[in-house]
């Protein structure tokens, strides 16, 4: 696909969301764009700090929604899920 009709999507996409009120829709995705990168960040020092301990998760969309969403538990189910199945 082209850029231009990308951009020119989404911002159509914006003005139509403003204009019919959902101000609270574009809350919610932004707090959800928040926690995306919370859980990229969270898993950014797991790889870091745990490479000594052999621990490595991939940062995706996936995990990074998991940890993001669930915080430091979602970080800890993915370790154990990464000591157990991986």
């Amino acid at each position: 696909m082209e850029p231009i009709f990308i951009i020119l999507l989404i911002s159509g996409l914006i003005v139509f969301l403003l204009l019919a009120g959902g101000g609270n829709v574009l809350r919610f995705m932004g707090q959800g764009m928040i926690k995306l990168a919370i859980g990229a960040l969270l898993l950014f020092f797991v790889n870091a700090f745990g490479g000594q301990m052999d621990i490595h998760v991939p940062i995706n969309i996936l995990t990074a929604g998991i940890s993001g969403f669930l915080g430091v538990f979602g970080v800890a189910a993915l370790v154990i899920i990464d000591f157990m199945i991986l």
